[in-house]
Order: structure tokens, then sequence, then C-alpha cells
């Protein structure tokens, strides 16, 4: 996979954390994983990808607190409670990307989190996930 499809499957992974307790996370992973089976045959997971997928979640999960703090420090007049779930999710990973992960670069986990935004928010995600993220940038 590309580094752009493996980050949506980690979205897509880390989506779940709102629907679920963390401690119902490692099920919610081995179901993730088998969904390739069943959804789109074309999809192969190599090993090495389903290893980067689930310890890079797993790192972003084991952060929420910090980082929804941070986010709730930089997004002016809302709280992490009040954004959509899928703008949350984006955000999420984003700026673990900004800030801990320093094999992205921050324009690379910018772009990528708006173009997330455009496929799977609102008409107004990417402009909200852009500006918040802006702010990380600085």
């Amino acid at each position: 996979m590309s580094r752009r499809e493996l980050r949506e499957q980690i979205f897509k992974l880390l989506f779940r954390v709102e629907f679920n307790g963390r401690e119902e996370m490692p099920e919610q992973e081995q179901l993730f994983f088998e969904q390739f089976s069943y959804e789109d045959e074309e999809i192969l997971v190599k090993d090495s990808d389903a290893r980067y997928i689930s310890e890079k979640s797993s790192k972003i999960i084991d952060r929420l607190e910090e980082i929804d703090e941070m986010i709730n420090k930089q997004a002016k007049g809302w709280t992490t409670q009040r954004m959509g779930k899928v703008d949350l999710t984006i955000l999420r990973l984003a700026v673990y990307e900004i800030i801990y992960d320093e094999n992205v670069p921050v324009g690379v986990a910018i772009n990528e989190a708006v173009e997330l935004a455009k496929r799977y928010g609102q008409d107004e995600s990417s402009g909200f996930v852009n500006g918040i993220l802006a702010k990380f940038a600085k």
C-alpha cells in the first residue's frame, strides 16, 4: 500500500474509537482487518502494512487525551466534543503526525488530512481541518 492508502486505513480504524471503548479496540482491529477479505478482494494487506496500521493506530490511541488537549487549545470556539467525528479523527491523525512522527513532514500531514476531509467529511471539513492544522505548523 502507498503511504496515502496506509493513512486512510489508519483513519478508518481510528474512527472506530468514537463508537467503541478502548478495551474493545483489539477486537475492533481484528474485525477491521477481516473486512478486507469481504469488502474488496482487490485490496491485499501485507503483513508489514497491517503491522504499520496497527502500531500507528495504537500509538495515536495511547495519546488521545494529549492530542485532544492540543486540538482544544488551537481550535478557538470549538472543542473536540463539538466537532464532527470524521473531522476529529482526521485532526487526531494529523496532529499525531505533526507532533510525534518525525517521518512525516508537517506539510504532508496537513495536505493528507485535507484530502481525507474532502473525501470523508462534509463540505466545510477541508477548510476546518486546514485552519486548525495551520496553527500547528507555526
